[in-house]
């Protein structure tokens, strides 16, 4: 009977989101599918973002507290640290390359390498972001927003580098060799040798429930969505065949994922590290070439985006507003500070904690400092900062008009980019969801096959909700994470510092 009651405590929740997602009744509304399931969600994801979201006014600015949660750890933890996103940053390149991976050493816990572990997560955090979300941020901030973005990531590579160092140190190794770890654990186990168990038991659980939750958002939703809204643009827009068949993109697009994430983080790092640098490649290459035709734009777009920063024009609340929402789209984008990615890391094959927050700390970079600001770039170059903000167009249909304006057939490959970042972040989501899950419940495989099945459902979904559910719903479950992640973070930094100090000690003992 205790084992029930726990039990239904914890699933209360879950299902009850599921229920309201998912009521039958609206599923036959004379409007389709498509528009019944979207009316579904609308008042479940204006709730949350009401709440998640609660804001103070300062001046003509709105500003999300948890966005000042996060801003303020990224800065705290850069200087604390002795910016070590910079003294650090050749140190990871050297780490991924396998300069310093000892073929003869013994048999370390694990079940992936360091390139495997980078690739896995930033194919949670390169995806339809990086296209449409930077987008949206000029849509709303104008040029300058772009700055900002930049700087959000910068500082965001030390968030990284200290809560994936949690993960490897705090990460359980289960009987059959696999690997759980994350935030859930190290707040759990970190705080629980501090003294401070019961409370880090809750934080541990709080955080598993959000990223079960939050999963379906930021790595599924959103993402169907957009790669839908691509095809759809690519294949004759209002005219398309595909128009208004979402739910059947959301289908196969659910089948493709299921294939690959049954066979755990070892099939998912297979496909990543083989995917994303291509995709990644594929898409740099476009974007150049892009800025090159427009090479003769590049200083105005330099000037716009500087004087935009902290320009008292543009968006609501001046150069408060863009700096807010450029911190905002950058966390959207990188995720650092929400701790989702140590879920991946953690499963590195590594006896050196600290070897994986180093790799870690390029996540944000090539994220955020490198694809988010060449996208940003690209539109820029291409358009006026009247048509960016008031141009009718937003999300990833104004960034493929952007490449469209220089290369008429670039929708199509951009298409194809889209669809594959997409798959690449539902597939480490799903990895993320399932430890969420597991952590409540208890390991198993048949414990994973049922998350499975509801991840793959709210593929469909996703693929069948327009941009404004998506994008409200997809924020506000994944900027919940930052709160029990950030409190544990600041709690272990100390314990960062000593271990960060006696690293160094020991790279210098070994030159």
């Amino acid at each position: 009977m205790h084992y029930l009651n726990s039990f239904l405590s914890r699933t209360s929740f879950l299902f009850l989101f599921l229920y309201y997602a998912l009521k039958p009744q609206t599923v036959f509304a004379a409007d389709g599918i498509d528009a019944a399931i979207n009316k579904a969600v609308q008042p479940l994801t204006d709730a949350l973002s009401s709440f998640i979201f609660y804001a103070v006014k300062i001046g003509n600015a709105e500003l999300p507290l948890i966005v000042v949660w996060l801003i303020f750890a990224a800065c705290f933890f850069t200087v604390y640290l002795g910016f070590i996103n910079i003294r650090g940053f050749k140190h990871a390149l050297d780490i991924v390359s396998g300069k310093f991976t000892n073929e003869s050493a013994p048999k370390q816990n694990g079940e992936i390498t360091h390139f495997q572990a980078l690739t896995a997560a930033v194919s949670g955090t390169v995806g339809i972001g990086n296209i449409g979300a930077v987008a949206v941020t000029v849509s709303l901030g104008g040029p300058g927003a772009i700055f900002w973005v930049a700087v959000a990531g910068f500082v965001g590579m030390t968030t990284k580098f200290v809560e994936c160092t949690l993960g490897v140190k705090y990460r359980v190794v289960n009987p059959d060799g696999s690997v759980s770890g994350g935030p859930m654990y190290y707040l759990r186990d970190g705080l629980k040798a501090k003294g401070m168990g019961g409370f880090g038991k809750f934080l541990g659980m709080f955080f598993a429930v959000s990223i079960v939750i939050g999963c379906l958002g930021i790595g599924n939703m959103f993402q169907s969505n957009q790669a839908y809204v691509q095809l759809v643009e690519a294949t004759g827009g209002q005219a398309s065949a595909l128009q208004n068949k979402g739910w059947l993109i959301g289908l196969i697009m659910a089948a493709m994922v299921a294939v690959i994430i049954i066979g755990g983080i070892k099939s998912i790092a297979n496909i990543t590290s083989k995917l994303i640098p291509f995709m990644v490649l594929i898409y740099l290459i476009g974007a150049l070439i892009v800025l090159g035709m427009n090479v003769a734009e590049l200083p105005r777009a330099f000037r716009e985006i500087f004087t935009g920063a902290f320009s008292m024009k543009g968006a609501t609340g001046g150069i408060l507003g863009i700096m807010i929402i450029g911190f905002q789209r950058a966390a959207f984008s990188n995720e650092a500070g929400l701790g989702s990615a140590a879920i991946a890391h953690s499963a590195v094959k590594t006896d050196t904690p600290l070897t994986e927050g180093f790799v870690a700390l390029l996540e944000p970079f090539i994220d955020t400092v490198v694809i988010c600001t060449l996208t940003g770039l690209v539109l820029v170059t291409c358009f006026p900062t009247e048509t960016l903000m008031d141009g009718g167009l937003s999300g990833i249909e104004l960034t493929s008009a952007a490449f469209e304006s220089k290369i008429s057939w670039s929708p199509v490959p951009l298409s194809f980019v889209a669809f594959m970042f997409a798959f690449s972040t539902m597939l480490a989501w799903a990895y993320y969801g399932t430890k969420g899950w597991t952590y409540i419940f208890g390991e198993g495989k048949g414990k994973e096959l049922i998350f499975s099945l509801i991840f793959c459902i709210f593929i469909v979904i996703g693929a069948s909700v327009q941009l404004s559910a998506i994008l409200d719903f997809a924020d506000a479950l994944i900027f919940v994470m930052a709160i029990p992640n950030l409190i544990g973070l600041y709690i272990f930094a100390p314990e960062i510092k000593r271990d960060l100090v006696e690293y160094w000690k020991m790279r210098e003992s070994k030159t």
